[in-house]
């Protein structure tokens, strides 16, 4: 699903990845730990596509995503990626259902279809009853749960998710990590999850632990 290779990321005279290369199969669920600054969310962030590495290569299902131009990119990181970041980022004046929507309707589907797959998304996360609810109305493990749905209306390759549950209570947390494995279960989703918390790793598939810009 994921190969990269030799990533390397500088900011001004601070080298922050170091030669990072890993591979994620599909319908793996990898997480990557290590202590603040050892550079785990700037080589999320290269995954993603949402920087481009100082030297390196990353093929994503196949495709080298920094030889798109920036709106063949643009495309590919809304169809292909699924991102869930520990501040949900949802737009406080839209519904839950029409945040998870949003996507689908940038990739081009009808209303009423993206409107169809954001409803069975919230329905099957248990959110039914909160999808005409703006974010302010909802708990936190609420949010996050739709901020989930959201990441997957276009049925991406992998969904990257920097401290998901960086921000919850531990029920919460615990909720958000049983849901990562029903969904790999039950849809086939591939994960790579930055994290802190030791009880998410531990029951991932495989640990990338990192220090200092590097694999440890």
């Amino acid at each position: 699903m994921i190969t990269a290779r030799g990533i390397e990321r500088s900011f001004g005279t601070l080298k922050v990845l170091r030669g990072v290369s890993l591979e994620v199969q599909p319908r793996e669920i990898v997480a990557i730990t290590g202590a603040s600054g050892a550079g785990k969310s700037t080589l999320l962030h290269i995954l993603g596509s949402l920087d481009r590495p100082d030297a390196g290569e990353l093929i994503l299902s196949g495709i080298n995503p920094f030889s798109l131009n920036e709106r063949r990119l643009s495309a590919f990181r809304n169809q292909r990626i699924g991102f869930v970041f520990q501040f949900h980022h949802l737009l406080p004046e839209f519904t839950a259902l029409e945040n998870v929507m949003i996507p689908a309707i940038i990739k081009g589907s009808s209303r009423s279809q993206a409107q169809r797959q954001a409803a069975e998304l919230l329905s099957s996360l248990g959110l039914d009853n909160r999808a005409a609810h703006r974010p302010g109305e909802l708990s936190g493990g609420e949010q996050q749960r739709v901020a989930v749905c959201r990441a997957l209306v276009n049925h991406p390759d992998v969904v990257l998710a920097d401290e998901p549950s960086g921000n919850l209570d531990s029920a919460g947390a615990r909720d958000l990590h049983e849901l990562f494995f029903k969904l790999r279960d039950e849809l086939g989703q591939t994960f790579v999850i930055v994290t802190h918390n030791p009880a998410l790793a531990g029951l991932a598939d495989r640990v990338i632990a990192m220090r200092d810009g590097m694999i440890a």
